[in-house]
């Protein structure tokens, strides 16, 4: 483990992530981004374990954040037995700027909502 006192969610992680699926993230994404909102490097495992998500979830929601260059990941190679090397988590940008991004997005679509609400209006 990356971090020994990252064993499970913490009160702040459990009410980022609840915030974090208001705004429409998936469960993966907002667990997982909560996850890394308090640490700095982190397994997959360690995520797993926190958050009670399953690996494949896990998986999606990296890539997912790594759309978005928001974590780095990186390779280590495992110091017992033989298998696929660990995958080191690491969010490179700050929550803040992660909720900026979220937080444009949504003006956006609300600003395309509300345009298509006074166009619909136009036919009443």
């Amino acid at each position: 483990m990356i971090n020994d006192q990252f064993m499970r969610m913490e009160e702040r992680e459990l009410q980022i992530a609840e915030l974090l699926r208001k705004l429409n993230l998936s469960r993966p994404v907002a667990l997982t981004l909560a996850c890394l909102s308090n640490v700095n490097e982190v397994t997959s495992r360690d995520i797993e374990m926190a958050s009670g998500l399953r690996q494949p979830e896990v998986s999606i929601a990296m890539r997912h954040l790594n759309e978005y260059n928001w974590v780095d990941i990186r390779d280590e190679k495992k110091t017992e037995g033989k298998g696929r090397p660990i995958k080191i988590y690491k969010l490179v940008v700050p929550l803040d700027n992660i909720i900026k991004t979220i937080e444009e997005k949504i003006m956006i679509e609300n600003k395309t909502i509300l345009e298509n609400i006074q166009r619909l209006k136009s036919f009443a």
